[in-house]
């Protein structure tokens, strides 16, 4: 009798440890998602930005360029670690656009330009929130794959550490570019 309460008591305990690491994986994933409305956002952002200083600065070409190009490698990515990638470098151009914006003042005081950059700079805010959100699932999910005794049941049940989101490293430490 005391063998099966035993018995049982384990196939319980084995029950809890793989639903939590079902619940971490799925959290990861939702919290993706959260990252991955927020650069969607940003990425329908940006014609309309570059369009406007398009219409102000328009022999700065090669600024505009570099947004263009940035924003495109950055929705064509698949990876999270790809995507971080590809976001420092799109936040770094979109830095540049910005920094370009203060050589014209007539694009400053231009109400869709400060709306555009109000919401950019917005949608930026959400997005650091949403990484950390992300990275803090993250942890949670690659603390029980490694963790003992979960990491018993991760590997052979094909669960496995996921990547931290992390953006802004690169591009916080680069002096902006300011043209004149």
């Amino acid at each position: 009798m005391w063998l099966y309460i035993i018995l049982g008591l384990v196939v319980l305990w084995l029950v809890g440890m793989y639903n939590s690491l079902v619940v971490s994986r799925n959290r990861v994933k939702e919290a993706w998602s959260d990252i991955d409305v927020q650069l969607k956002r940003r990425y329908d952002l940006i014609p309309n930005l570059v369009e406007t200083v398009k219409g102000y600065a328009a022999h700065e070409s090669g600024v505009l360029e570099k947004v263009i190009r940035a924003r495109a490698e950055a929705m064509g990515v698949k990876s999270v670690a790809q995507h971080a990638e590809a976001e420092n470098m799109l936040s770094g151009a979109l830095k540049n656009l910005f920094a370009l914006a203060e050589a014209y003042p007539n694009l400053k005081a231009s109400d869709n330009f400060v709306k555009l950059q109000d919401e950019v700079t917005d949608t930026e805010d959400k997005i650091q929130a949403a990484r950390r959100f992300y990275n803090s699932n993250v942890m949670t999910l690659n603390n029980k794959v490694e963790g003992f005794p979960t990491n018993l049941m991760a590997g052979p049940f094909g669960f496995a550490k996921a990547d931290f989101f992390q953006l802004g490293l690169e591009a916080e430490r680069e002096n902006i570019k300011i043209l004149f």
